[in-house]
């Protein structure tokens, strides 16, 4: 498929400014997205035309057209049918999209193929990417200055399916994927009995729980009888996607004992094949307090800039959406942090001066790597575990540059070993009062049963650690911390304004471009909700003058 001609202008008397541009005022957000945001657009055109042939093929539509569309998708949250009546019917989006009055629309079907395009060229972030940049151009968003990060969990587009479904479904599309690729003749006797089990009938989930079980012991061993099979022909025939897909869910959900025996795993991999319509959808959870989140999809993390306050309580805040980043499920926060800075690093944003973070990023390595960097990550840092009666390590004073700490008791540490783990290189270091505990008053309150002393070990950066917990219940340090509040309405927007909540689409990298344009879609409206502000507060400025004169 080959580019199109690109007009940047739409003609004298079809343009929808020409023709019916009054209809729209100079605060109309359509206006304004024509003005501002489609110029934006116009810039990735080089860009998305690297997914295309320079001559070859019959010409495609416009691919900035189409990424304005997607935009506007998630600005309006309205599907591919509905956009594709809007191009076609809305004067709103001809005037921000530059089509033409008498412009004739195209198939639904071309957003899906765009962003397929998008996704195989690794341009998923084109459109927020583009709309950062100008922000950053525009002074609105700072390279390097105090921004906020929280993490959500996004649903997966696929029903929630017990470990029977899951293996019998797997089955089923595996035995599909064979069907066509198979002979008549290399097909064994079972295997019309497989394909009436699976392909033809379905299982009564009613049955009762010894029943059910007899059956997923039994879709186990007919999956290994499918898989050896396979094993005896064409290498092509094992590659497939279901087949492949197959021997995964096997694995993960039975084992083969002594004599062929197949049973069920007790416990699952935090990362198994939940529903094999999407397998990079996990199940995870989540605890807040008493409330529990349990979901099967996927998990954002949006790291947002924190604008100057505004001088009038009537103007816009200037916080914008500074990264998006779409994890597996089961990924920590951690890691998140680490993708999101290096997400904001290749956009060429530098690492924020105040980060500000809740406790599950915060971690005794994150610390000491803020502090090396010179920058902040500002948020409370968790309790340390119990794991035995006695003190918590926040009840010792721990100096580790002097090898030394001092207990509860105010007695100082008589040893202290460093330890180091050969596998991860892991660097700790054990304190021992080995001589002091005997006779202390404070004994059965510290010490275990079972221990003849105390002990306690700690990490390399626990200085970190004890200096944070000693000042988040500082006032000076929760007042900072209410900086960090706003990333919870942000959220919220993003959930019941554009819907990130839900994903749309299957598969992580269709999650991921779904995510992206989400993050556009934010900063494009809060651009335009300012820009619209301050075109009215110039409007009022002017009227003044003039109204002074005439009194």
């Amino acid at each position: 498929m080959s580019l199109p001609s690109f007009e940047t202008q739409g003609t004298l008397f079809g343009s929808v400014t020409s023709v019916a541009g009054d209809l729209f005022e100079a605060t109309d957000r359509y206006r304004l997205f024509a003005q501002k945001i489609w110029p934006v657009l116009a810039g990735t055109r080089d860009q998305l035309a690297r997914g295309y042939c320079s001559d070859n093929g019959r010409a495609g539509i416009e691919p900035v057209l189409l990424l304005g569309v997607l935009v506007f998708q998630f600005l309006e949250r309205v599907p591919d049918r509905a956009a594709v009546d809007m191009v076609k019917y809305h004067l709103g989006w001809k005037l921000a999209l530059n089509v033409e009055l008498q412009a004739r629309g195209f198939h639904a079907t071309t957003l899906v193929g765009f962003r397929q395009r998008l996704i195989d060229h690794e341009q998923a972030r084109v459109a927020f990417a583009a709309v950062l940049d100008a922000l950053v151009e525009e002074g609105l968003v700072p390279k390097k200055g105090k921004q906020r990060l929280d993490s959500t969990h996004v649903l997966g587009l696929v029903a929630s399916m017990s470990s029977l479904e899951c293996v019998r479904e797997t089955l089923r599309l595996a035995l599909e994927e064979l069907e066509n690729r198979i002979l008549d003749t290399e097909r064994p006797d079972w295997w019309g009995q497989l394909w009436e089990r699976y392909v033809e009938n379905k299982l009564d989930y009613r049955s009762n729980e010894p029943v059910l079980r007899e059956k997923h012991r039994q879709a186990g061993a007919d999956s290994l009888r499918l898989l050896r099979w396979l094993d005896c022909l064409a290498a092509e025939l094992r590659a497939g996607k279901q087949v492949r897909l197959l021997q995964r869910v096997f694995e993960e959900y039975y084992e083969v004992k002594e004599g062929d025996v197949v049973e069920s795993v007790r416990v699952h991999r935090s990362a198994a094949v939940k529903n094999p319509h999407d397998p990079q959808a996990h199940w995870s959870a989540k605890s807040h307090g008493r409330d529990r989140k349990e979901w099967t999809g996927y998990k954002v993390q949006v790291a947002e800039s924190i604008g100057p306050k505004p001088d009038r309580e009537d103007q816009p805040r200037g916080h914008f959406i500074t990264s998006i980043v779409t994890q597996g499920a089961t990924e920590s926060d951690d890691a998140g942090l680490v993708a999101t800075m290096e997400q904001q690093r290749t956009a060429g944003l530098e690492a924020p001066r105040e980060l500000y973070v809740d406790g599950a990023y915060i971690s005794a390595v994150g610390l000491a790597q803020a502090d090396s960097e010179g920058r902040e990550l500002l948020g409370p840092a968790r309790s340390s575990c119990r794991q035995h009666k006695g003190y918590v390590s926040e009840a010792f004073d721990v100096r580790i540059e002097q090898r030394r700490a001092i207990c509860p008791a105010q007695k100082e540490s008589t040893q202290c070993s460093r330890l180091e783990e050969k596998q991860t290189g892991k660097v700790s270091y054990r304190f021992e009062w080995s001589t002091q505990c005997h006779a202390c008053s404070l004994r059965d309150a510290c010490i275990g049963s079972g221990q003849r002393h105390r002990t306690l070990v700690v990490g390399e950066h626990h200085r970190y650690l004890q200096q944070r917990r000693r000042e988040q219940s500082s006032l000076a340090f929760k007042e900072r911390m209410h900086q960090r509040n706003g990333i919870e309405g942000t959220q919220s927007e993003l959930v019941r304004g554009h819907g990130l909540r839900r994903a749309r689409y299957r598969g992580k990298r269709k999650v991921e471009l779904q995510n992206h344009f989400i993050g556009a879609a934010c900063n494009i409206k809060r651009w335009l909700r300012l820009a619209a502000w301050q075109k009215s507060q110039d409007a009022r400025n002017q009227n003044l003058p003039a109204k002074r004169s005439a009194a």
